[in-house]
Parts: C-alpha cells; sequence; structure tokens
C-alpha cells in the first residue's frame, strides 16, 4: 500500500476529573487526511484545506509528530500528508492530536505497522507539545486507540483502555471562539489543597467504575471537577447556563471539553442526547456568539482507514 486515506477523530480531554489523565475518541466529528509514500527523505506536508494553517513540516503538529516516526524507523523514503482540517484549531475538541494522531497512525499502516500504539502515541505527543508547549497524551491517546484512554502514568507510558458502555452520547457546543491551550494553561494553580485532591481522586476512580460497571448514574455522579473547571470556565461566555441547562435536559453531567471554549455533556441514548443539544442550543442563543453543535456516539476504533 503506497497511500491511504483516513478518518481522525476529535476527542474530548480531562472529562471533568481526568485532567491530563483521562480522554475519549468521538465519532462524529474529526479530520480526513490522506498520507501517501515517497521516495524522498522527509515529510512533506502538501495540502491543507479548511484551515489557515503552516504547511511547513517543523510548524506543523502532523509533521512533527512524524518527523518522530520517521526517525524512530528504519524507512530510507518519506511521507507527503494532505489534511481536510474540519477540526477549528482551539477548539477544544483535539485540533492538533487529530492531526498528529491521524499522521502517525497513517504512516504505520503504510510501513506494515511496526509500531505499536503506544510508541505512536509517544510520536503523536510530539505534535501536541508543539502546539501547548506540553506534551500530553489525554487527546492523542482516545484518538489512538479508541474509547475512553486513561493515561496512569508518564513517566514511563503507560496508557489504559477504559470499556465504554454500549449507549453513552456526547453532545458537545463550539463556541465561535479560540482558547489555546497553552494559554489556559498558565491561568491554572499549581498547587492545591488536600481536600480539593480527595474529591477529585475519588470522581475519577467513580468514573472509571463507572464505565467498567456500565453504570450510568455512577457516571453522572462523577462527572465533577473542583480543581480546573472553577478557573477555566470563566473564559468561556455561558458556561455555567450551558451546563445547568444540559442537566435539566437529562443529561448525565458535562464539562470544559479540553481547554475549552468547547462545552461537553454525557448522556445515557442518542435521544436525550439530541434533548440535551437542543436545550444547549437555545441557550447559547441568548449568549449571541456564533456556534457549532455535535452529537456524537463514542468512538470505539479510534483513527480508521476510510475510502
Amino acid at each position: 500500500m503506497e497511500e491511504i486515506k483516513v478518518f481522525c477523530p476529535g476527542t474530548i480531554a480531562n472529562v471533568s476529573c481526568g485532567f491530563d489523565v483521562l480522554g475519549l475518541a468521538l465519532d462524529a466529528v474529526g479530520d480526513e487526511m490522506t498520507v501517501r509514500k515517497t521516495s524522498e527523505k522527509g515529510i512533506r506536508i502538501v495540502k491543507i484545506r479548511g484551515q489557515e494553517l503552516p504547511l511547513q513540516t517543523e510548524k506543523n503538529v502532523a509533521g512533527v509528530a512524524g518527523l518522530a516516526l520517521l526517525t524512530a524507523s528504519n524507512y530510507e523514503g518519506g511521507f507527503e500528508i494532505e489534511i481536510d482540517k474540519r477540526i477549528k484549531p482551539g477548539s477544544g475538541i483535539g485540533s492538533s492530536a487529530a492531526s498528529s494522531a491521524g499522521a502517525v497512525w497513517a504512516m504505520n499502516e503504510l510501513l506494515g505497522k511496526p509500531f505499536s500504539q503506544l510508541e505512536l502515541v509517544q510520536f503523536a505527543m510530539q505534535g501536541e507539545k508543539l502546539a501547548s508547549e506540553v506534551a500530553h497524551a489525554d487527546n492523542v491517546a482516545p484518538a489512538i486507540y479508541g474509547g475512553f484512554t486513561l493515561v496512569r502514568s508518564y513517566q514511563p507510558l503507560d496508557i489504559v483502555p477504559i470499556p465504554t458502555p454500549d449507549d453513552l452520547y456526547a453532545t458537545v457546543i463550539h463556541p465561535q471562539i479560540e482558547i489555546k491551550t497553552s494559554d489556559s494553561r498558565k491561568i491554572l494553580r499549581t498547587t492545591i489543597s488536600m481536600e480539593q485532591g480527595i474529591q477529585q481522586w475519588g470522581n475519577l476512580g467513580g468514573l472509571i467504575a463507572g464505565l467498567f460497571r456500565s453504570d450510568y448514574e455512577l457516571i453522572g455522579r462523577s462527572l465533577e471537577d473542583h480543581i480546573v473547571e472553577p478557573i477555566r470556565s470563566i473564559l468561556i461566555p455561558g458556561f455555567d447556563a450551558v451546563k445547568a441547562n444540559a442537566l435539566k435536559a437529562g443529561a448525565l453531567g458535562g464539562g470544559i471539553s479540553g481547554s475549552g471554549p468547547s462545552i461537553f455533556a454525557l448522556s445515557k441514548g442518542r435521544e436525550t442526547a439530541e434533548y440535551v443539544a437542543q436545550s444547549i442550543q437555545e441557550t447559547y442563543k441568548t449568549v449571541g456568539i456564533p456556534f457549532d453543535i455535535h452529537i456524537s456516539k463514542i468512538n470505539a476504533q479510534g483513527v480508521k482507514q476510510i475510502s
């Protein structure tokens, strides 16, 4: 195989209580990417549709992630990449992760899968480092593994796939403003109280248990963030009203998607997720900022080949 076209899923990172360690992949929103082998060594970004992003390899997250894989491989040639960019940068649903994960996954397929999923995450993290100044894995891990993933450790990197209940859906509203991950990280406190830590650890454990047991009520009770959300939410117009009305509409829970400005809600069943979407739309019309709405089943596969 000399060329491959792939779907690169959007992702929700943190999932309220799992800052930098928990994420999930979306099925209804993502980028598309075409990658082909070349005889010339190196990575070339030949075309980007949908967004104004750099074509220079060292300034593009897909290029940087791809170079990390190429350097570790025995391949004597290179790759060309075309990106159909459908996730807006700074949206909070894993724009840089989709490009980074999609590039390394596609290259690995073309080379006959010499690298493991864990190694692909490590390569893709280099793209995240370019985008946010931190090589975090909570977006690229679910993008590559699919479903929910837990980053148990960064040193050494240890990714744990988490089962996803069959009837779990995500509703995401993306206000058309940009919040850079690097900026949103700078406003966070570097210390927390013991009480905050205990609350957060309990919720993270509860959420993981709820996912394993398909206990939707436990999932809902655990979707609380006592550390990051109180600080970052002030950057998102209408956040409190959106979250409150999503819960009234039947959502299990919700919060900030990644670093924002997107806001997510998880629901049991598509019908409830659609009702939550209607409620969120009506709420946000009063804010006066354009927005997109996504309703998505959890993507259990991650990056995948498309025709």
